[in-house]
């Protein structure tokens, strides 16, 4: 049996979901909802030094307050303890190791203390972690990382991506916005632009692997960066903004003709997944299952896809299962489709964050060989062009092709004489926003 979420996750368990009945959030006039269509989201704002943080906090307090939601807000463990006088530079050794093992199991009592109070609020409720438990793995080396996670039997699955809902990641002013960067509003901030820089990185570094990790960079103004770190929440949330933010940042999807070998990759992290299509309310709503995991380590999400609502291209309903829940959504399986399985390889660079699809048998022979590469980014033309991964062989920008959604490749039919292949409302074929296009990899029975 795999392994249920352990104790760091001990206040994150979600109630268990009717049979089609993940709906999208009702507000009364006073902000309180009822208890099955209520959320608690839990969100990690990290990045380096002078990258927004404390702004960002205020800036979505207030947004979701007057959206109706209850906001709590995390205090950042290390500035609590760092302020009591505490130096590193006057620790030993075992001293530094015994103080970062302390430091994580305050930050998770803390965390969970506030977790408990959004478990109990009437209200939706908005949890902002400042920092989280993974972010100490930053300021360690790696073997003594690694020893702290087994000695206290944490893991990472646990840790990083079942405690929170999503990490947003803004990038120090230390790198892009050099102009800005100050540490004289920081009581505990003395660092230099170049060990920023270096801390802003190795902050990113400790998250990758996370499903939910949207690395918010200076390449607008801090205002925009502001708009565009809330408009991320809204998205994953499902919450319609329309043009409030003038969202620009999109997901992007790429056909790769084949992986290289490991050794080009820059430090990576590997996941299984499994995605199970389910029978759904009508014909416009897709709902499925996914289960990720490393070293039986597993989280479970389940989406609900609705196009189309006000105006908006998509929305998507994510909602994080125990076990048990996923057990049982897995009793409404659609037989119409294949089980879908892949290797899900995240990795950082350029200040961007990927994710590579390796899809793997078994599965319809359209899938065989397929890697597809995404991305969300508000760039375009060359800029996004410079950020791309230039060690992987980049066919053609797939972005919106039907051919490539996952809920298409799934059918078992063929595409030729089957009624449930899904087209959108609008598609561009071969748009490629700036990196060049070659022409198109005949898949496996396409």
């Amino acid at each position: 049996m795999e392994e249920e979420a352990g104790v760091a996750m001990d206040n994150n368990k979600s109630t268990s979901p009717k049979p089609n009945a993940i709906n999208s959030l009702k507000l009364t006039k006073m902000g309180s909802v009822s208890s099955k269509d209520k959320r608690v989201y839990k969100i990690v704002l990290t990045g380096g030094p002078c990258g927004g943080k404390t702004t960002g906090q205020s800036r979505l307090c207030t947004f979701f307050e007057n959206l109706g939601w209850k906001v709590f807000r995390v205090p950042e463990t290390a500035t609590v303890l760092l302020s009591g006088g505490v130096k590193f530079s006057d620790l030993t050794e075992k001293e530094a190791y015994k103080f970062q093992e302390n430091l994580i199991r305050t930050m998770v009592q803390i965390e969970n203390t506030y977790f408990e109070l959004g478990n109990s609020s009437t209200r939706n409720c908005l949890i902002i972690c400042d920092r989280g438990v993974m972010d100490a793995s930053a300021y360690i080396s790696k073997d003594k990382w690694e020893k702290m996670m087994a000695g206290n039997k944490w893991n990472p699955v646990e840790m990083r991506d079942n405690r929170y809902n999503q990490i947003l990641h803004l990038v120090s002013a230390a790198n892009g916005a050099e102009d800005f960067y100050s540490t004289e509003d920081h009581a505990c901030r003395s660092e230099g632009v170049e060990l920023a820089r270096e801390l802003d990185y190795k902050s990113a570094a400790a998250w990758v692997g996370h499903p939910y990790f949207d690395v918010i960079d200076n390449s607008t103004n801090f205002e925009t960066k502001m708009n565009r770190m809330i408009e991320s929440v809204c998205q994953k949330l499902g919450i319609d903004i329309g043009d409030r933010l003038q969202a620009t940042s999109r997901k992007l999807k790429y056909l790769i003709a084949t992986l290289p070998p490991d050794s080009e990759f820059p430090p990576f992290q590997d996941f299984d997944v499994v995605h199970h299509y389910l029978q759904s309310a009508g014909p416009k709503v897709q709902a499925r299952l996914r289960k990720r995991g490393q070293k039986n380590h597993w989280s479970y999400i389940h989406t609900q896809r609705r196009p189309n609502v006000h105006g908006q291209a998509r929305i998507e309903v994510k909602t994080q299962l125990t076990h048990r829940d996923y057990m049982n959504l897995l009793a409404q399986r659609d037989d119409a489709h294949f089980t879908i399985y892949k290797k899900r390889r995240c990795f950082l660079i350029n200040n961007q964050y990927f994710q590579l699809d390796i899809y793997r048998e078994p599965g319809h022979p359209r899938c065989k060989g397929l890697v597809l590469l995404e991305t969300y980014s508000s760039l375009t033309g060359d800029a996004l062009k410079n950020c791309m991964p230039k060690f992987l062989n980049i066919v053609k920008e797939v972005t919106g092709d039907p051919d490539y959604s996952m809920f298409n490749l799934s059918l078992k039919e063929d595409w030729s004489t089957t009624k449930k292949y899904c087209r959108p409302t609008s598609h561009a074929r071969g748009a490629t926003n700036g990196v060049t296009s070659t022409p198109p990899l005949v898949l496996n029975g396409q």
